[in-house]
């Protein structure tokens, strides 16, 4: 498989929900549109944006078989199957139906914080069972342990079925060993919107990104400039989307990234507990920001 199929912009997408908090289907269809319309190059199903760790098995797998419909092969997929408990994760790999679907995302086991051994051990292990490729994905700010670059860069090498991590570290200095180290093939996609723009400078091969969902058409043509080199166009739309991008993350994810698609009047701005809605502040804020990037 050409991993090419996840370099440029994926987008984490969120799950709209009506006011009685069940999941808003003809919402989602809009915003699906709206990202394949604008240039995004792939999605990410059930990710931390998607409010996943909310939702049960059943609205999981129905809201998977949904997007797989509406996407009708427009658009690589990838499923975010991830946890602390690698036998569970093991049997969730291999009890789901990965046929239309390109990869699958696991996050980094949080909360029982495993040596980098044992984080070594477990994605070798959801790996070894894997239909489908695996894309590793360290955010240790959400997960409590961070996964070294000596340690992504060994399974990088050791497992062939492990073909990309997203990196969501902060951390310079492990993302230039990550890129430095690497197989040829294996790649390095950002995790943090506000410093893509920089890494992929570095070398990394894209993002799986938040702010796409409310910008996909700007941040997909900053991303895209930047990986043809074309710095200086990339930092026009980095610097026009910055303070937006700040904004959506100031109260918390998806708080402000649903905030903006309401504003936008694609969703309704609804969360589940334990997550709230932005403050009154925050919101109009963004909404500002909106309609002064898109004047």
């Amino acid at each position: 498989m050409s991993q090419n199929k996840f370099s440029g912009t994926g987008v984490a997408i969120v799950t709209p929900f009506k006011k009685d908090k069940s999941i808003d289907y003809p919402a989602l269809e809009k915003h699906i549109e709206f990202l394949i319309q604008n240039g995004i190059n792939y999605l990410v199903i059930l990710g931390t944006t998607g409010e996943s760790v909310t939702q049960s098995d059943n609205e999981k797998s129905e809201l998977t078989k949904f997007i797989i419909s509406k996407v009708n092969n427009r658009l690589p997929l990838v499923l975010g199957i991830g946890g602390n408990n690698t036998s569970a994760i093991i049997e969730k790999v291999s009890k789901t139906d990965l046929s239309k679907i390109d990869a699958v995302l696991s996050v980094t086991p949080y909360y029982n914080k495993p040596s980098q051994q044992g984080l070594y051990e477990h994605y070798k292990s959801i790996a070894e069972v894997s239909p489908k490729p695996v894309i590793l994905y360290n955010v240790p700010g959400r997960t409590g342990v961070n996964m070294k670059a000596e340690t992504t860069l060994r399974l990088a090498h050791d497992v062939k079925n492990i073909i990309a991590v997203k990196e969501a570290s902060g951390d310079f200095t492990q993302a230039m060993y990550l890129v430095k180290d690497k197989p040829e093939d294996f790649m390095i996609i950002s995790g943090e919107d506000a410093l893509t723009l920089p890494l992929i400078a570095l070398g990394f091969s894209g993002v799986i990104s938040v702010v796409a969902n409310a910008m996909p058409k700007e941040f997909s043509q900053m991303v895209q400039l930047a990986l043809v080199h074309n710095i200086t166009e990339a930092q026009k739309l980095h610097y026009k989307l910055l303070e937006f991008t700040e904004q959506l993350f100031i109260e918390g994810n998806p708080a402000g990234v649903k905030a903006a698609l309401s504003s936008l009047g694609i969703i309704e701005n609804n969360l589940r507990l334990p997550l709230v809605s932005v403050s009154e502040k925050t919101n109009h804020k963004i909404g500002e920001l909106i309609k002064k990037i898109k004047s």
